[in-house]
């Protein structure tokens, strides 16, 4: 039952770290998303300054080197939050495992105390 004990308590502080390492994902998953649509914006008004037609600008736009780049580091920076998010709940699954397991037993535990008083209670009624 110990065993089961220390590996709730590790699973517990896997959970915390996930939980952290969420909110800095997350926060890096804004401060990208908001760096490449403020680019987006900022080319497409170039490009219009410029004189693009309005019909080959959504064209012209996506295959900008700099927007490609901010565009992919948006991408990777939304799987690392969403890995991350998957490593929580399956951390969450593991602690309800866990502690069913630990539920159990004492469960278990309990019954056969039960059993035990009750057969202590009959002999000494018995001898008496």
């Amino acid at each position: 039952m110990n065993d089961l004990y220390n590996e709730l308590q590790q699973k517990t502080k896997q959970l915390d770290a996930g939980v952290k390492l969420l909110r800095h994902n997350g926060t890096d998953l804004a401060q990208k998303e908001h760096d490449y649509k403020v680019r987006v914006a900022t080319k497409v008004f170039e490009l219009k300054e410029e004189g693009t037609p309005a019909t080959l600008i959504n064209l012209v736009i996506y295959g900008d080197r700099e927007v490609a780049k901010l565009r992919l580091d948006r991408d990777i920076a939304e799987v690392v939050y969403n890995a991350n998010q998957e490593s929580i709940n399956s951390i969450k699954l593991q602690l309800r495992l866990i502690q069913s397991q630990l539920d159990k037993e004492w469960g278990q535990a309990k019954n056969d105390w039960e059993k035990i008083t009750k057969i202590g209670t009959r002999n000494c009624r018995n001898k008496i």
